[in-house]
């Protein structure tokens, strides 16, 4: 009886490791939400990392969360690396291209605790006194990525803090 259970138990996590094969090789995260003030004023809070903190959803977790600057001080070339406890981790993040009043690229690369490598994009739309922020990172999922997204989806994981950051934008900026 416990050889059937051992031979079942490993056909079960095989089955698992050939299906995390079959995930897919990229993932992407996207919210948005609707604010309240000038593209322009928006805009700001996002090509500036020295704003980073007014409204990031991370910097509440680590009240001793070490922050550098170095680069441009906003716009391309602008950089922000971080070192917390174990609910930020530890990253660099570089400010890659900008469109005036419409979109910020960034360069995300986490170290701690684990190593990857992403993008970070904030689209902006206006109409009617709004400004529509949508906050989307992507990039690609390596074997490990895709195992764990059997259990737990990136969009389950961050999305909840995409949600909270925007939120706290659009605090800062409809002030």
């Amino acid at each position: 009886m416990a050889k059937k259970i051992l031979l079942g138990l490993v056909t079960l996590v095989a089955l698992l490791l050939v299906f995390a094969t079959t995930r897919p090789d990229n993932f992407r995260v996207e919210r948005s939400i609707g604010i309240k003030a000038d593209p322009a004023k928006v805009y700001a809070l996002l090509n500036d990392f020295h704003a980073f903190g007014s409204w990031s959803p991370w910097q509440k977790l680590d009240s001793a969360m070490k922050v550098s600057y170095a680069g441009a001080a906003s716009g391309k070339g602008a950089i922000y690396t971080w070192e917390g406890n174990d609910d930020v981790g530890s990253g660099r993040m570089e400010i890659l291209q900008t469109e005036p009043n419409s979109r910020v690229l960034v360069k995300l690369d986490f170290i701690q605790p684990f190593e990857g490598h992403n993008t970070s994009e904030y689209t902006l739309a206006s109409a009617a006194g709004t400004t529509t922020v949508t906050w989307a990172m992507y990039g690609p999922s390596p074997y490990v990525s895709k195992l764990m997204g059997i259990f737990v989806s990136m969009d389950s994981m961050i999305g909840k803090d995409f949600e909270q950051g925007l939120a706290n934008l659009k605090g800062v900026a409809e002030k």
